[in-house]
Parts: C-alpha cells; structure tokens; sequence
C-alpha cells in the first residue's frame, strides 16, 4: 500500500500543547483491514439480527379475534381487521373513491405538483402506489399500523408500520399529507391535526377525506326503527365507549381553522347505499358503494360491539344479516355522507426545527356529543358547488342537487360540476362496469 506523503504526516501530528483524542488521532491508528473471509454470518451482528426478526415478527403476530385478524402494533386499538377479505374491500373503496371525484387523488391543489408526501392510514397502500406512479417526481411516504403492503412499489413510495397517535419522527417537513377513511382511528383527532400542521412546510395542504355519519335521507324511507338505523346507532354508540368515536368528517374542518390552517374549504358528496336512485351517476356509483358496504357491515361491527357492548359473535352476526337486507332495500332511499375537507399552511408560519424530536400539541379537547339517534331534522341538506373559477374558505355552494328514485338529472348536470378542475366532474364511468345502455 502507498504510504501517506510527508506533508500529510505534518497536518496529522497534533499541535503542541494539546492531547490527541482517539477519534482524531488518525496520525496513531492502524490502517482498517476489510475481513474477506466474513461471510456476514458473525456472532457479532447476530443480536443485532436477531432483534430485527423479533420485530418484524412481533408486527407480523396478527391478533385473531371473532373470525378476523387485526393489527399486532398498539394492538387492540384500530376497529377494522387486516385480513385478506378486508384488504379486497378497501381496494375496492379506494375505487368507489377515485370514482367519486372522478379519478383525482385529491380535491386541494396537490393533485398535482407535490414533492413530498404523506399518506396518514394508508392500509393496502394503493393510493400511495397510485400517486407515485402519477408524479415520479414526488416521494410518497406510506404509514399504517399493519404491513399490508406489496412488496414491489414504485421506486419513489415506500411504507412504514407505526402509530400516528404516537411521536412522529419524521425530521423533515412535507408539502402535502393526506388522510382518508379514518373516522374511529383516533382518540383525539385535534391532535393529529396538529401534528398534521407542525409537519407541513409553509404553503404545504393537509386534506382529509371521510364518511360522516349517520345515515342520511331526504324522504323519511329510512325508518329510525329500521334493522339499518338500529345497526349504525349501535355502532357509533360501541366507538363512543372504546373512546373513538366516529365524528372525524364533523370535526376536521374546525380542528384545520384553530390550528391555523388557512382558506380551509369543505366540499360534501353524497354515496347511494344502493342501486335506488334514477340517475345513471348516482346508480353506478350506489352499485359500487353497496359492493364496498356490504362487506363493511361485518368488518366494521364485529371489532366494536364485541368490545364496546360486549356482544357475542353469534350475536353480531344477526344484527349484521339483518341490517344487510335493509342495505339491499331500493325502497329505501338512504345515502353516505362523504366530507373532503382541505387547508394550507400559511406561507408565514415556520418550521420546527426540533421536527422528528417532539410534537407541539394541543391539549386534548373534549369531543362534541355525537347523537345516536339523530333525527333528519338535526342536519342540513348536502349540495354541490356552485360555478367558481377559485376556492375561497367560507364560500359554499348554493345549489343542492336531491337524490332523487322518480326524476332523471343529466350525467353532467350543473356548470359548477364542468368547470372546476379541482372539484372535477362527477361522471361516475369506469372501464370495469357495463355500459349504461345494457344495464336494466
């Protein structure tokens, strides 16, 4: 080996007066010797191995309950299971999803041009695999309690398995992070917004996507006494005892404004329970939606009512088998209220610098009451958006549009619907469904 030129030996020799420390004296040490007989198998990295199989296998210990698995990390937390029926479904509702805002991945201006992004729950991760594909450009970061993710991503998505009610430590900010379908998940959602808000960089966009219920109907179809009703109440009222109640949609838009999110804009849709409504738009998208609920009826109830009410499977079972028929019901003109709601960070606001070390939190706020038994006359008729070249905080559509079994409304039926890119057209079309005209 060549040996280090004079001048280098002069500027390795420690000045007069001052003691070498071992981590400079580079001028003392042995040259390091690679070991090429190391066939990577030492006792040395062996613990260290061995803690990583520990992990990945802890993570991996899905706990089996009622049939079901559910997530093995902060077990016992998260309703829904993460076995491989409810991995089809959410596929499944990711489509009915994209369907409604007619394939855009989001409604704020994020939907393109972001660089680096979280998706907050992201279950099977194909929204996050979608959006990678769609922008090359962005890093995507994938965060959810189970590893139900594939093992071939894009090169610029990856995953990671943790708890986002615990400290996040990522140190470097996003420009948009994405939440959808979390409703239930927290047990205090104004502090995931904050932390939602301290990890953006100025200008960055925090959107949120959920279904806010209970049920809706605008014709008295749903009966308070109906096998439907009865399920959804029992429901929100099991969330409430576990401590995570379903209120999320509700409470998304007023965390977003006192955190200090700005221009916080709410839009409102609305998912036909079924096949039940005339217009072509709305019946494919019901067709879907009942696909998607169908299945949900188990996996969102058995978690619950077995923990929060202390039911029996067998008991559950029948509630579910019940209220599956009312679901079924064209009769019954009942719809999902779906809420998207989105803000920016101001451009004056700064950056922790102590990212990833500590999270800067509210105290907890006490959750507004939810009602279980709520009447129509409790909430507010959902509309579309009016035509609007901009969106400002605060201004909200004026036009509503009814659901309606007797009356046919235009595939494209409002100016509003054609000419706002964000909001997008609601043409309900999909390469995986008939054509209109063979449908009966």
């Amino acid at each position: 080996m060549a040996s280090l030129p004079a001048e280098a030996h002069t500027l390795l020799q420690p000045v007069a007066g001052e003691e070498l420390l071992p981590a400079s004296g580079l001028a003392q040490e042995e040259p390091i010797v690679a070991d090429n007989d190391d066939d990577g198998d030492s006792a040395i990295d062996a613990p260290f191995r061995e803690s990583l199989a520990s992990l990945r296998s802890s993570i991996l210990a899905y706990q089996e309950e009622n049939g079901r698995t559910y997530h093995a990390l902060s077990a016992g937390k998260y309703f829904l299971p993460n076995d491989e029926a409810e991995i089809e479904r959410l596929d499944l509702q990711h489509h009915v999803m994209r369907l409604t805002i007619e394939g855009n991945y989001c409604l704020c201006p994020k939907n393109d041009g972001a660089k680096r992004v979280l998706d907050m729950g992201t279950g099977t991760g194909i929204w996050a695999m979608e959006y990678s594909d769609a922008h090359p450009d962005a890093e995507v970061i994938g965060v959810d309690l189970s590893p139900l993710q594939p093992e071939f991503v894009p090169p610029n998505c990856s995953f990671e398995i943790d708890d986002l009610e615990k400290q996040w430590t990522w140190n470097r900010p996003f420009d948009f992070i994405f939440c959808r379908m979390m409703a239930g998940s927290f047990s205090d959602n104004k502090s995931i917004v904050q932390k939602a808000f301290n990890h953006l960089e100025p200008g960055g966009y925090f959107e949120a996507q959920d279904m806010r219920l209970p049920l809706e109907c605008d014709d008295g179809t749903l009966r308070e006494d109906s096998d439907l009703w009865i399920w959804m109440s029992l429901v929100m009222e099991a969330m409430e005892n576990l401590g995570r109640p379903v209120v999320a949609a509700q409470q998304w838009k007023p965390f977003m404004e006192e955190v200090g999110f700005e221009g916080v804009v709410e839009v409102n849709y609305k998912w036909p329970i079924n096949r039940w409504p005339r217009d072509r738009k709305y019946k494919e998208l019901g067709t879907w939606s009942l696909a998607n609920m169908d299945q949900a009826l188990e996996s969102s109830t058995l978690a619950p009512l077995t923990r929060g009410l202390g039911w029996s499977r067998e008991e559950v079972l029948v509630l579910i088998s019940k209220a599956r028929k009312v679901l079924r019901d064209t009769k019954v003109h009942a719809y999902w209220p779906m809420c998207i709601v989105y803000g920016r960070k101001p451009m004056t606001a700064s950056i922790d610098e102590n990212l990833g070390q500590f999270d800067v939190v509210n105290s907890p706020t006490s959750l507004p009451p939810s009602p279980l038994l709520p009447t129509s006359q409790d909430y507010e008729p959902i509309v579309l958006p009016t035509s609007s070249s901009t969106h400002q905080a605060g201004v909200y559509p004026s036009t509503a549009r009814e659901l309606s079994p007797m009356t046919e409304v235009p595939l494209s039926p409002t100016d509003a619907i054609l000419s706002l890119p964000t909001y997008s057209r609601l043409r309900f079309t999909s390469a995986l469904t008939e054509p209109y005209e063979s449908r009966p």
